[in-house]
């Protein structure tokens, strides 16, 4: 019986896996902004840096290139949302 662990990430498509970090980094953010703690901005940004990674990757693949595009619209928002909870941790 195969173990559905072993399947690799690699595996996926890359826009399905772009999109899966952003929704990942989409909660970390809400975390840091509901907890502004310096913890919770460096999971955010950790989020933030692999789904640019993995943006990076669908876009070498040219893949689903509207969803492609949808998410790092929504990535960006990201950034611009953990700026400002940093400066709240850092005003602290």
């Amino acid at each position: 019986m195969a173990k559905h662990s072993d399947t690799s990430w690699k595996q996926d498509h890359p826009s399905t896996l772009f999109s899966n970090s952003v929704q990942k980094a989409d909660r970390a953010v809400k975390q840091a902004m509901s907890h502004p703690e310096e913890i919770a901005v460096e999971h955010a940004f950790n989020a933030i840096s692999h789904a640019e990674n993995a943006f990076e990757n669908a876009e070498q693949h040219n893949e689903h290139m509207d969803l492609v595009e949808h998410n790092k619209s929504q990535l960006e928002l990201l950034k611009q949302q953990l700026q400002e909870v940093q400066k709240i941790v850092e005003d602290h």
